[in-house]
């Protein structure tokens, strides 16, 4: 993602942006959908799910255990050309604040670390229109927790260091699920989910340079990718002295609600 004067699509819109992103994200999603299905009841496949923001698709490849059909949408085009080819899955370029679809259409409505990124107002009234009576939102986060467990020195870097030199550009911080409920849907309650992945220094690195700080900072034009990766490799390596890897914690809630 780019300053925030581009506008949020300008943040995934670079093909750099949309490769570092495919090449960088942890997998963590089959996880998540695992507990919606238990949470919802999901005795057999909806018909058809809808998954916005699904940036390269890893959120929406994860629904195929729960839905028969599946739709990923996102802003970027950058995003959805790399998406993988599934016979189950169809996508589509555009932003969840004007979706192209009838009204009523789908029966489970998923967003995967993106609803920040959204006109709150806009996307829960298409969010509502789109969805079935009785239909389902969910709306998850897993975050980088910014905890190695092998070097407790790594979170203090991560804080005083890194993101003191690429700084999270500006978001606005909703209250949950009062928001949702506000734009008309009622709250099946929450779910909390975590993950740990063991990266190598360079997978780190790759993870690293997938973030909107890092987006913002070069597609902004203000270092070169190449730049940040010198930077983060030297400043990261004697973190991972004794070891070729390490491991590093994700997770984040769940927010379940219906469409009354």
């Amino acid at each position: 993602m780019q300053e925030m004067a581009l506008g949020t699509a300008g943040y995934f819109d670079s093909r750099s942006a949309a490769e570092r992103y495919a090449q960088g994200r942890p997998y963590f999603h089959p996880q998540v959908v695992r507990l919606i299905g238990q949470h919802l009841s999901l005795a057999a496949l909806v018909p058809r799910a809808l998954d916005v923001a699904c940036g390269t698709g890893l959120s929406t490849v994860a629904l195929k255990p729960v839905a028969r059909e599946i739709v990923g949408a996102d802003v970027s085009e950058e995003m959805i050309r790399l998406a993988p080819a599934d016979a189950q899955i169809r996508y589509v370029v555009a932003p969840g604040e004007d979706l192209p679809f009838p009204d009523a259409h789908f029966d489970l409505l998923t967003v995967c670390a993106a609803f920040h990124w959204l006109d709150a107002s806009a996307f829960l009234g298409e969010a509502r229109r789109v969805l079935r009576v009785g239909g389902h939102m969910v709306i998850y986060e897993h975050a980088f927790a910014g905890k190695m467990e092998e070097n407790l020195a790594f979170h203090s870097w991560l804080k005083h260091v890194y993101l003191k030199t690429y700084p999270t550009p500006p978001r606005p911080r909703r209250p949950m699920p009062q928001t949702i409920e506000e734009g008309g849907f009622r709250s099946l309650g929450e779910d909390h989910s975590e993950s740990t992945f063991t990266f190598s220094l360079d997978r780190l690195v790759d993870y690293l340079v997938s973030q909107s700080n890092v987006i913002a900072m070069v597609e902004g034009g203000g270092q070169p990718i190449e730049q940040v990766r010198a930077w983060l490799i030297e400043h990261i390596h004697p973190l991972f002295q004794g070891g070729e890897e390490r491991s590093f914690i994700f997770g984040g809630p769940i927010w379940y609600f219906v469409r009354p």
